[in-house]
């Protein structure tokens, strides 16, 4: 114990020093806010983002301070919030998009933003098959191409009409979006696949100061755009450090002695230890669950092709067994809540959560375990002893499930429990994430697995409901397509639930028709159940008052609370300092 708090002790001491000695003489503690950053930089000085896989290249602080996204999703409101551009739209087809650009926007050195920098970045991207990044995939999968109508006017011609275009690219959906660069300096780039960007530049509030393997640090500067334009004010911090906490008791500890404003994912307990001894400490709720909902639900797959799993009653019944709010309570520590739909439940999605709800498609929390056992029995299994029984078989599954993670095991030990008593003698597998990733999942070698693969819908409903139709169905030992219908989903209800769900696919978001057609199509899940929709994944990721003040909460909904996301600017410029 004496050894772990010596060693707690000198990462404060380290994160001291950054904050208020060799790397910051002139910036006092309470000017400068301390964002917990959970992994360390490999490359300090490569600011290249479009060849990062991991997103490290970006979230220490670049994209949340220094690289401004066109537009900012609002999880609450279900709308684009303007930034560096200030309107998107498309023509009646869908397949042409027109995106306007605010005027009297400048980078950092000086030089004007305008169409010529987007032009420039989207055709790099699309000239360059050795720029991997997901944005830049993604993008360059959906344009044919890109032209600046005026200095602050650009279209982009489409392969296919994509009513989720500029959310999907420049709205900071999840994560992160396409970022666009300066053609006055990435121009002189031999190679725009190793081009170190360095030092870098943005539009932000802040210029790049320093970075190291473990921390990069962002000063604000003189002058910002914004400001000048009257866009937003000049925000209050005068410093941003991305600081790498080195996991969850040290990130507790430097929250407790008032060296880290913005702390990465926390168990319950850690959490409620940090504000026994620090009251200013915070979380998304003032009280349980305590954390903020996950777009990437939980939920539990299921092979439709494997026997006695591919009878639509017998994965009706294994739904009602499961107690939701046991694993709640539980598993999450009461840090999350039941599902009762696919969706992550923010306020942007309620319409359609809503609609399924109401038409009486909803999950329940809790378990019906003797409705199950009549579906069970209906099927011809009998209650032999501790298990049903049928032709001398044991009614019995595997579930697999990576064991990256404790949250991940400790669910489906309690589905587990939960099977076995009902008389299902069921069994977790755990296997390593590589294997459950690229061999177990996408193959279908499992017969059940813990997964959250209806992971997408943050505003709207398609991008989660895409992900099951026929289109995507291939034979168990084929990959399926981007992780799409690994239950191999493929009935008479399957076909009817993608003839609504490709409808959807074109419509305009925001359609009022939506909603009715969310629940016309999930009465086939509802019915059918190729995965069943556990709890909602959740971050419990606290704040301290002591120096700011702003952070984002349920009451203060502004947005959402993920400061590593490229949406992070939005916390930065609602910080005040605390009284």
């Amino acid at each position: 114990m004496k050894k772990t708090t010596q060693m707690l002790l000198g990462t404060v001491a380290m994160t001291l020093a950054l904050t208020g000695g060799a790397f910051a003489q002139d910036v006092a503690r309470e000017n400068t806010v301390i964002f917990d950053l959970d992994r360390t930089i490999p490359d300090p000085e490569n600011f290249n983002w479009m060849t990062d896989g991991t997103g490290i290249r970006r979230m220490h602080g670049a994209h949340q301070a220094m690289w401004e996204p066109l537009f900012i999703l609002n999880y609450n409101t279900g709308e684009m919030d303007p930034w560096l551009a200030t309107e998107a739209a498309s023509d009646d087809d869908g397949d042409v998009w027109t995106i306007s650009l605010r005027e009297g926007v400048t980078w950092s050195d000086g030089e004007a933003f305008d169409a010529d920098d987007v032009v420039f970045t989207v055709n790099m991207a699309l000239e360059n098959e050795e720029l991997t990044a997901r944005e830049v995939a993604t993008l360059r999968g959906q344009v044919a191409s890109v032209e600046a109508l005026d200095s602050h006017t650009v279209q982009f011609t489409l392969n296919n009409p994509n009513p989720r275009f500029a959310v999907e690219n420049f709205g900071v959906r999840i994560f992160g979006s396409f970022l666009i660069m300066p053609e006055h300096v990435w121009s002189a780039a031999d190679d725009p696949a190793t081009f170190t960007f360095f030092p870098p530049i943005g539009t932000g509030p802040y210029v790049y100061a320093s970075s190291a393997n473990n921390r990069a640090i962002w000063d604000r500067a003189e002058t910002w755009w914004g400001a000048e334009t009257g866009f937003m004010e000049m925000p209050e911090p005068e410093r941003v450090i991305f600081l790498e906490s080195g996991g969850e008791e040290s990130r507790a500890q430097l929250m407790i002695a008032g060296e880290l404003d913005a702390a990465q994912n926390l168990s319950v307990g850690t959490f409620e230890a940090i504000q026994a001894q620090n009251p200013d400490a915070i979380a998304w709720y003032d009280s349980y669950p305590f954390a903020v909902a996950d777009p990437c639900a939980r939920q539990m797959e299921i092979n439709t092709t494997v026997a006695p799993w591919d009878n639509a009653n017998m994965r009706r019944a294994v739904s009602m067994i499961i107690d939701r709010t046991q694993i709640v309570n539980i598993a999450a520590e009461g840090a999350t809540t039941a599902s009762s739909t696919m969706f992550a439940q923010f306020g942007s999605m309620s319409p359609f959560i809503d609609a399924v709800v109401e038409a009486g498609y909803g999950l329940p929390a809790t378990a019906d375990v003797e409705g199950a056992q009549a579906l069970l029995e209906g099927e011809g299994w009998v209650r032999e002893g501790d298990y049903y029984m049928k032709d001398g078989e044991t009614l019995s599954v595997e579930i697999h499930v990576n064991s990256a993670s404790t949250e991940y095991t400790r669910t489906i030990d309690m589905v587990v429990e939960q099977l076995q008593r009902a008389g299902v003698d069921a069994r977790s597998v755990p296997v390593e994430n590589g294997v459950f990733w690229g061999e177990v999942l996408p193959f279908g070698a499992f017969t059940m697995s813990y997964s959250w693969l209806s992971c997408g819908s943050v505003n709207e409903p398609w991008a989660s409901m895409g992900r099951y139709t026929v289109a995507d169905v291939v034979p168990v030992g084929e990959r399926s397509p981007g992780f799409n219908n690994t239950p191999r989903w493929d009935t008479e209800a399957a076909v009817a639930y993608s003839a609504i769900v490709d409808e959807m696919e074109t419509m305009a978001l925001g359609d009022p028709a939506i909603p009715g057609m969310v629940a016309e199509a999930y009465q086939h899940l509802d019915a059918e159940m190729p995965f069943i929709p556990l709890v909602q994944a959740f971050k419990l990721m606290p704040f301290s008052t002591t120096y700011w003040e702003g952070w984002p909460t349920a009451n203060n909904y502004y947005n959402h609370p993920f400061f590593h996301w490229n949406s992070g600017h939005q916390i930065i410029h609602n910080l005040t300092r605390a009284e």
